[in-house]
């Protein structure tokens, strides 16, 4: 059974185009490539709705931002809202197979500030998506 839903987690992943053989198969930077990179494209409709419900609870003041105003919102809010930021890690975490959490386990620190550098980059390239309801 758990065979069939790491095999299954893996093909739901879209194919991204990197170098996976920069990097030494163990280290942060190649599960960065070969995990989480595919992961959050594969969940960034949910990140995007995640993220317009959280600027909803936060009074629209988001929306009277300028854009650098607007990306170092986005930033924060990752960085700061510790509630915030775990749900996002969560959604990331909870696609992983059991392989990729015993690695992401043994470098959980390094691992999960990449996260939210992904999280921040992503969410940030498309600001011009979050508009006032």
């Amino acid at each position: 059974m758990n065979q069939d839903r790491n095999t299954g987690l893996q093909r739901l992943r879209p194919a991204i185009q990197v170098n996976l053989t920069e990097n030494p198969e163990n280290s942060a930077g190649h599960f960065q490539n070969a995990t989480l990179r595919p992961i959050l494209k594969l969940q960034n409709e949910l990140l995007l709705q995640i993220f317009r419900q959280y600027l909803q609870k936060s009074k629209g003041s988001f929306f009277q931002l300028n854009r650098p105003e607007k990306l170092a919102f986005i930033a924060n809010s990752i960085r700061r809202d510790l509630h915030f930021r775990n749900l996002l890690t969560g959604v990331i975490i909870g696609h992983f197979t059991e392989e990729e959490w015993i690695v992401f386990a043994g470098q959980e620190q390094e691992l999960t500030r990449r996260i939210a550098d992904l999280l921040i980059q992503r969410l940030s390239d498309q600001v011009e998506l979050f508009l006032p309801l």
